[in-house]
């Protein structure tokens, strides 16, 4: 991947249009296939500067049948390890008046520009204008049909037709770049198509996997465009773009043509993601920059004002909806999680599919809302918040910067030791004393849970961590059994005068069954022992938190609160059908423009072959996976005894438990001075504290009525009586 001070050039590329209005196209037929006999040139040094002209002489160049690469079975014409190759193939069209449309089917490994008539009219992943034979791809982009993935699309219109095509001869050229001349492979099939008006035949059958483009007018999804001015997108860094939104509201349609009413100005834009660049449909990270490149603050689709925005588009998670379902799950626990906006996007008038808008994380008062910590905040409370850290692949990060956990997950052999990145402030701004203070604050929290007292209240760990977004954490990382939890994406953060606290939640795309390894889709199973049954490497937490009765106790009660409200099945599969239904035409768009349904993406553990039936698989999974839990969580034991120096007498009685809420407790043997009552819910809230004098039975009735869930009681005073119990009400 390309960092640092990587320079993107200018470059001309025309713009090309998406057809909206097709009606005119009687069929579609190849002008080229990258099958045909074309002419190629190893890119050992520069080529004739006409080279991808109709006139210039090739007579030098070798021929061979498309296409030319090595590797992958997925080239007609094998050739040498290179940086580069060139080809060009002539092809005459009869009548240009009859082409409605064209459009380039590239199908390439890394990147690579294309000409027609010499003119450049698509391009991908490659620098330079034009790009010098020696130039590498500034990313890693695999070919796709041999994989059975469709090709990328890039379509000229009626009205440009002529700016590139003309009626007798013509030639298309194309310059294919390797990421790096150690590359194990290289691809390059072409295919140039075209939409007739007439129904007499002239040129080639297109492929037998060639699907028409779709046709639409209108979106119910919000539309942003963005115009690079001839620039390509690289990994990092930033290049200047302009951004424009449409967004008539819910109850209106948007047109391509509409009037920007949302955000309209210029961003940065550059690829995000890891395992996720080597799709066709990319992930991108804007700013929102003002005409001179500084940042500067707005919201977009009503969403609360920024500068930082993700550009998320599901390509393996064929049913779009996977992280946004995720993070609806952990806001409706009440915890932050970034928000989401559908909509369809389109990158130089070139359609890409549907896309969410969401938060990047970061500290802010509409997201991570902690103190902004000062670099000279360096002492007493001023240094003890706030701090974002992250437990994460270095993508992102210049050097990994952060610190290795002292204490090992002995699962793994060898133990496998956590590492924690900076990410506010990151590792090129946080100080030498705001870095020592985090990191010694976790180690603290990590070895008080590793302790023998583990379980003390003020001893063990709880004395560190907020334990409610732990348990709430957990859970939506255990009901997406995803494959990446706690172990990737983990964020944690610390505010001044406070402790740890854990979130918010990031990245399910491989969550609810969508991942084929590591038994990630099967619906048993906790999350946190994949280490275990699949040799993850994840931090020794999880597991230990479950040693301690109190914690189960807040869990078991935790959940069952939950499954009353929006982790009950009903509101779970009422948001995806209503989601479904928003999506049903945009859903249609995207897989014509990405025809995998009935293909294979890395990781799917599923290919259902229509949208339809990913729906389908989702939900069946979800509630499989939902009784799962209800059983596992129902017969968890909490273990007598909350807390160390707890115990029950024999002479005590707590009846009826469950109950209602109103309860009597029944002494065989009277107490002989005050008792003392307490009940608290799992919070940690007080909800009955009163004294009593002894009496061999006492009834017990709170204030407020009680909700459903776990209930702790305590009894002190008498003669030595120090008793807990667990209460439930139904």
């Amino acid at each position: 991947m390309m960092r640092g001070t990587a320079v993107f050039l200018f470059f001309n590329l025309t713009i090309l249009h998406f057809s909206f209005a097709q009606s005119a196209i009687d069929h579609w037929e190849s002008l080229v296939n990258a099958e045909n006999t074309w002419q190629y040139f190893v890119g050992t040094s520069e080529p004739s500067v006409d080279w991808k002209t109709v006139n210039f002489d090739a007579s030098s160049w070798n021929r061979g049948q498309g296409g030319f690469g090595y590797a992958d079975n997925d080239d007609m014409t094998i050739i040498s390890t290179t940086i580069s190759v060139y080809i060009r193939i002539k092809f005459t069209i009869t009548d240009l008046t009859q082409i409605e449309s064209a459009m380039l089917l590239a199908d390439y490994d890394d990147g690579f520009v294309a000409y027609l008539n010499g003119k450049e009219f698509a391009r991908s992943g490659v620098s330079g204008a034009p790009p010098a034979y020696n130039t590498t791809a500034y990313i890693d982009h695999e070919a796709g049909l041999y994989r059975g993935v469709y090709p990328e699309q890039f379509q000229i219109d009626k009205n440009t037709l002529s700016d590139y095509l003309v009626t007798g001869e013509n030639v298309l050229a194309v310059q294919v770049h390797n990421r790096a001349i150690s590359s194990s492979d290289l691809s390059s099939n072409f295919f140039l198509v075209a939409g007739l008006n007439v129904s007499q035949t002239h040129y080639q059958p297109v492929p037998v996997w060639f699907k028409e483009p779709v046709t639409f007018d209108y979106f119910n999804l919000p539309i942003i465009k963005i115009n690079t001015n001839g620039q390509g997108i690289p990994d990092e860094p930033k290049i200047m773009a302009e951004m424009g939104v449409i967004d008539n509201g819910p109850d209106s349609l948007n047109h391509i043509d509409d009037p920007f009413n949302d955000y309209t100005g210029h961003i940065g834009i550059e690829l995000r993601g890891s395992s996720s660049q080597m799709f066709h449909k990319k992930q991108y990270a804007v700013e929102l920059w003002t005409t001179d490149g500084r940042d500067t603050t707005a919201s977009v689709l009503g969403l609360p004002p920024e500068e930082d925005w993700i550009l998320n588009g599901p390509y393996s998670d064929k049913s779009l909806l996977r992280n946004v379902l995720a993070y609806k799950l952990s806001a409706e626990q009440g915890w932050y999680a970034p928000r989401t906006r559908f909509c369809e996007l389109f990158i130089n008038d070139v359609y890409k599919g549907v896309y969410f808008v969401t938060e990047k994380i970061k500290r802010d008062k509409y997201r991570v809302n902690i103190n902004k910590l000062r670099p000279d905040e360096n002492t007493g409370d001023n240094l003890t918040g706030g701090y974002i850290i992250k437990i994460d692949k270095f993508t992102g990060a210049s050097n990994g910067n952060g610190w290795e956990s002292p204490y090992g997950n002995p699962v793994n052999n060898p133990p496998f030791y956590t590492y924690f990145q900076y990410h506010y402030p990151d590792e090129t701004a946080i100080t030498t004393q705001q870095a020592n203070y985090i990191k010694n604050y976790v180690t603290a929290f990590e070895g008080a849970l590793k302790s023998s007292a583990f379980k003390d209240s003020n001893k063990g760990y709880r004395k560190y961590i907020n334990v409610e977004s732990f348990i709430d954490y957990a859970l939506v990382q255990e009901i997406t059994r995803n494959v990446d939890a706690y172990r990737l994406s983990t964020f944690l953060y610390k505010d001044k005068d406070s402790k740890l606290y854990i979130g918010p939640v990031w990245d399910f795309n491989l969550g609810f069954g969508n991942a084929d390894y590591c038994d990630a889709a099967n619906t048993s199973g906790w999350a946190w022992d994949l280490d275990i049954t699949c040799g993850t490497r994840l931090p020794f937490w999880w597991r230990r938190f479950m040693e301690d009765p109190n914690y189960v106790l807040q869990f078991k009660s935790r959940w069952a609160e939950l499954r009353q409200g929006p982790f009950s099945n009903a509101v779970i599969m009422n948001y995806i059908d209503s989601t479904v239904l928003i999506l049903d035409e945009p859903q249609q768009r995207n897989f014509a423009k990405w025809p995998i349904l009935d293909k294979y993406i890395w990781p799917n553990n599923y290919v259902g072959g229509s949208y339809e039936n990913e729906i389908i698989y989702l939900k069946n999974w979800i509630r499989d996976r939902l009784a799962w839990m209800d059983a596992k969580i129902e017969a968890m034991v909490v273990i007598t005894g909350i807390e160390d120096n707890a115990y029950h007498p024999g002479n005590i009685t707590v009846f009826p438990n469950p109950g209602n809420g109103r309860f009597s407790i029944i002494f065989k043997a009277m107490p002989s001075s005050d008792i003392n009552v307490r009940l608290f819910n799992t919070q940690g809230k007080m909800i009955v504290d009163r004294n009593y004098t002894p009496a061999a039975e006492i009834t017990i009735v709170s204030n407020e009525k009680l909700k459903s869930g776990l209930y702790l009681l305590k009894i002190s005073g008498g003669t030595g009586i120090n008793y807990q119990e667990k209460i439930i009400v139904y």
